[in-house]
């Protein structure tokens, strides 16, 4: 691949950035450079990412043998021990090969027998700090012993998976809807959820719901259930606490035969500190996958720190993508932690000029790999979808590399869960303003794809609230029958479905939900801990409450159903802005025109307002198709929804009017149908 020759594209769609020009070359320019070095190194990017056919363990059919392989650089001698040779410590030394590459061959028949399937096994690790049982770097299946509590790799020798036709293209979904989710807690009893139990009861949910993707967290294995999966320890394992690999595989193609992309969580952001299950001084030496000293550690996270310079760890972290989009099929990745990653101070500092984005505190390395990751996801699977977890504004995040951009497809729009915390904590009802909502809601680039979401895992866990609890409180345990009557409960319902559709109708090319959000779960997400006695009571989805006529959670799932259905007819994700007919402060009302529907919000608490005027683009009838206020959607009824609005022109004008009895906290949407 060349360097870009001219002004980069990126530059016409943003004048803004002329002036970082230089920096936009030179940032194209050390990715080519590496990737070039990687094709002098490999035939190609596909082959350097291919280590995890190589390192592990393989069988070797033409010799009858098992080989095992580890990169530890700095290791004065390696020993391979489980079940096999019945923990003895220091019976099979490996012998150090080529650049730091460590190897073990036992022949099948004179060592029989060698390994076996689900055989437990470490390697011990002599370095400079000492004799160190470690678990394989690119082992495929980690487990834990319910006795001890320790963690083992285990020999995985099951047979290929029919995949069968499987040949799911993302791209023909069309606009993603995407249902966050966590396998673990995914289910209503007081305990894990498995690979199995997601298959057969939450897919269905998903798919009822009018979601197209599922964007899976926790996959890889993590020794604390409670990080929520972000304290990886095994990159290429899928964690054993919900299954074994085969059942997640299964879960990925039922998911693709119901019309369901599988997204995953990647966290290539850092790593876990652990000697016991993690890379941290794996060969003895700071240095192996991590940078040295306060580089190398996380400030905020307690957690290690990769060096992408090093061509060995970017080899380790590539091959990772490639191994999760082969092996398991899935359709792209949510990259976590981009922010933190492309600079050193890990968004913990305003970015409040042009410089701290392309120089200042830029982490050139971090930059690289983040390209070299998109470019070979989108090799493998040109269809994939890649969404960036940044808050920073980073420009050219979701542009093409050759543009001068680092080739994101989708960036997460995580101001605007900021943005509803702040009104729902800190600004009274009536002093909530139309203008400031319009424009959080379209705070974004035309060129840069937004992920639009109200509120994701992080709100729900303990320390933050949701939404609905925000909204309701202590109340969602009283007061949720629906012949109950509240007024902090009506509040509640009537924003909570708000919000959603003002989200996902203003904020971006693409939404997302997390689990149970889409009905207000009552309660808030903490794992099993040692301060809360180990206890599963919040680490789960209460769905009966869903399924229960009698409560009023069914008709915010109900709405949420409709929203999705409203706005996947109409393709509406597929434009880039609403166009702004109405803004009143006066009122609290707001109304927008995107992908040919007419969208109506009174936010207003109490000021219903008969005969309400307002312009439409065309001359027409108009039909109401999304009624917040409606009964089914445990609203008050109030709007006539059978009624057919027709313009009004005023006299010796070209402008159309239309009038509608316009209550409070009602958001509706009108079609034109004649």
């Amino acid at each position: 691949m060349e360097n870009l020759s001219k002004s980069p594209r990126l530059i016409e769609m943003d004048p803004w950035l002329e002036q970082a020009e230089g920096e936009i070359l030179a940032r194209h320019s050390r990715f080519v450079s590496k990737l070039n070095y990687i094709e002098e190194i490999s035939a190609n990017i596909e082959q350097f990412a291919a280590a995890y056919e190589y390192m592990g363990f393989h069988f070797i059919p033409a010799e009858n043998s098992w080989v095992y392989r580890e990169w530890a650089p700095g290791a004065h001698g390696l020993f391979l021990t489980g079940d096999f040779n019945n923990w003895n410590q220091y019976a099979h030394p490996l012998q150090k090969k080529e650049n730091g590459i460590w190897e073990l061959k036992l022949n099948a028949s004179f060592y029989e027998p060698v390994f076996t399937h689900g055989s437990k096994v470490k390697v011990l690790v002599k370095s400079a700090i000492g004799d160190h049982l470690r678990i394989p770097a690119y082992i495929n299946r980690v487990v834990q012993d319910e006795d001890t509590k320790n963690f083992s790799g285990q020999l995985w020798f099951s047979p290929e998976y029919e995949w069968g036709n499987d040949n799911f293209d993302v791209k023909k979904l069309g606009d993603l809807f995407i249902y966050e989710a966590h396998v673990g807690m995914a289910q209503e009893k007081e305990g894990l959820g498995t690979y199995n139990e997601f298959t057969e009861k939450i897919l269905p949910r998903i798919k009822k719901a009018g979601y197209n993707a599922v964007q899976l967290m926790a996959i890889q294995e993590h020794p604390y259930y409670g990080s929520f999966g972000y304290h990886v320890s095994s990159f290429f394992a899928p964690s054993s606490r919900f299954g074994t690999p085969e059942e997640l595989k299964n879960l990925i193609s039922t998911a693709h035969s119901m019309g369901i992309a599988v997204i995953m969580d990647l966290v290539h952001s850092h790593t876990v500190k652990n000697l016991n299950e993690g890379l941290n001084l794996f060969d003895g030496t700071e240095t192996q996958y991590f940078h040295a000293g306060s580089r190398g550690e996380h400030p905020d996270w307690d957690s290690k720190l990769f060096d992408y310079g090093k061509t060995e760890v970017l080899q380790f972290l590539l091959s990772n993508i490639k191994y999760w989009l082969k092996e398991f099929h899935f359709d792209g990745f949510r990259f976590d932690g981009v922010g933190s990653m492309l600079y050193f101070h890990h968004g913990n500092e305003s970015i409040d000029n042009i410089d701290k984005y392309f120089t200042q505190g830029v982490e050139y390395d971090a930059v690289t790999y983040l390209q070299l990751a998109n470019h070979l996801t989108h090799i493998i699977n040109p269809q994939a979808v890649t969404i960036a977890e940044d808050v920073s504004g980073m420009p050219g995040l979701t542009s093409p590399i050759d543009d001068g951009g680092i080739g994101f497809n989708f960036r997460l729009g995580m101001g605007i869960p900021d943005f509803w915390i702040k009104y729902l904590k800190d600004v009274p009802d009536e002093d909530w303003s139309m203008a400031e909502m319009w424009q959080v809601l379209n705070d974004r680039l035309p060129y840069v794809k937004t992920v639009t979401y109200c509120e994701s895992h992080d709100q729900a866990l303990v320390g933050d609230k949701t939404i609905a609890f925000r909204l309701m409180d202590k109340e969602m345990y009283f007061n949720m029958q629906s012949s109950d009557e509240n007024i902090v409960v009506d509040r509640g319902v009537a924003l909570h479905k708000m919000i959603r559709l003002m989200t996902i109708s203003l904020g971006g090319q693409a939404y997302l939900n997390f689990m149970g959000n889409e009905f207000g779960h009552p309660e808030w997400i903490d794992f099993p801990r040692e301060g809360n006695n180990w206890s599963y009571l919040h680490a789960r989805r209460q769905w009966s409450l869903m399924d229960n006529p009698l409560l009023r959670y069914h008709y915010l799932s109900d709405f949420d159903r409709a929203m999705i259905k409203t706005i996947k007819d109409a393709q509406l994700l597929g434009t880039l802005y609403a166009n702004q007919i109405n803004c009143d402060e006066t009122n609290k009302c707001i109304i927008y025109e995107r992908a040919g529907l007419i969208f109506l919000f009174n936010f207003h608490a109490n000021g219903s307002i008969p005969g309400y005027q307002f312009n439409v683009p065309e001359a027409g009838e108009y039909k109401i198709i999304l009624n917040s206020d409606s009964a089914a959607f445990g609203g008050q009824g109030r709007v006539n929804e059978e009624m057919v609005y027709t313009t009004i022109q005023e006299e010796n004008t070209p402008v159309f009017k239309l009038s509608i009895y316009f209550t409070c906290r009602t958001a509706l949407v009108l079609k034109k149908i004649k």
